[in-house]
C-alpha cells in the first residue's frame, strides 16, 4: 500500500552498495541494464549532495585468506568474483566518492557484517538509511535486513538496484518489499524528492507477506510499488 511520507533533515544517509566496474566488464558478473542502474545512482548522489545527506559509498572486495568457508575460485585458484588483485573491483568513476565523502570496503555481503557502521551512524543521528546498489538478492538484500534489524528505517530505491536478470532483481525486490518494516519502496525520482524534503506517496509493507508474487504477475507487483 502506498502513504505519504517525509524524511526529517539531519537524519538520513545514503548508502550505495558494490558499483564496481565488474558488473559491467567482467562476463562472469554482469548487472543487467547497469548503465541505467548507474545513471539513476548519480540522480540519487546529486539530490543527497544538494541537501547536504552523507554519502556511504561501499566496495566488496575478496581476500580468500580472510574469506568465508566454501568460497568460489576460479581455474587460477582466485576468487571467482572482487578478486582483492583485480583492478575491476573499483568503483565505476561517474558515481565514485566525492572529495570528504566516506570510502568503505567489506568482505561480506552486508555492509552491516562487521565493524561499526551501525554505531556510526547512529552516533550521527541517522535513522533512515536510501540505499542502492547491486546485487539485489544478494548484498542489498543482506544490507537492508541488517540495517532493518540495526534499528534503521530502510527506502529501498528499486530502479538504483540490479541483478543478473530483471527476474532476479524484481523477485528480491518483492521478497524485502514484504520484510521492509520501518522503511518503504521508491523509485529514483521519488527518493530525490523525500531527500529533498518533500511529502511522497511510497509504498509501505502493511500486516504479513502482502505481495504473493508468482511467475506470472511479479513483473506487474514491481511495477505498482
Amino acid at each position: 500500500m502506498k502513504n505519504p511520507i517525509s524524511i526529517s533533515r539531519g537524519t538520513v544517509a545514503a548508502v550505495f552498495i558494490d558499483l564496481q566496474e565488474e558488473h559491467r566488464k567482467d562476463r562472469r558478473y554482469l548487472v543487467e541494464g547497469f548503465g541505467d542502474i548507474l545513471a539513476n545512482v548519480q540522480r540519487l548522489q546529486a539530490a543527497a549532495r544538494r541537501n547536504f545527506v552523507p554519502l556511504y559509498h561501499w566496495a566488496y572486495i575478496v581476500d580468500l585468506a580472510e574469506a568465508r568457508p566454501f568460497h568460489p575460485v576460479d581455474a587460477s585458484g582466485k576468487s571467482a568474483f572482487s578478486d582483492k588483485d583485480d583492478p575491476l573491483t573499483a568503483i565505476c568513476a561517474e558515481v565514485a566518492p566525492a572529495e570528504g565523502e566516506t570510502m568503505l570496503v567489506k568482505t561480506e555481503a552486508s555492509a552491516f557484517g562487521k565493524g561499526a557502521f551501525a554505531e556510526t551512524l547512529k552516533a550521527a543521528g541517522i535513522e533512515w538509511l536510501v540505499i542502492a546498489g547491486v546485487w539485489t538478492e544478494a548484498c542489498i538484500d543482506a544490507t537492508v535486513k541488517d540495517a532493518v534489524a540495526s534499528g534503521f528505517r530502510v527506502l529501498l530505491v528499486k530502479d538504483a538496484c540490479g541483478s543478473a536478470s530483471s527476474a532476479m532483481h524484481q523477485t528480491a525486490i518483492l521478497n524485502l518489499a514484504n520484510r521492509l518494516y520501518g522503511g518503504a519502496v521508491a523509485n529514483t525520482l521519488d527518493a530525490c524528492r523525500l531527500l529533498a524534503g518533500d511529502t511522497v506517496s511510497v509504498w509501505q509493507v502493511e500486516g504479513s507477506v502482502p505481495l504473493r508474487f508468482t511467475y506470472e504477475n511479479a513483473a506487474r507487483l514491481y511495477d505498482e510499488l
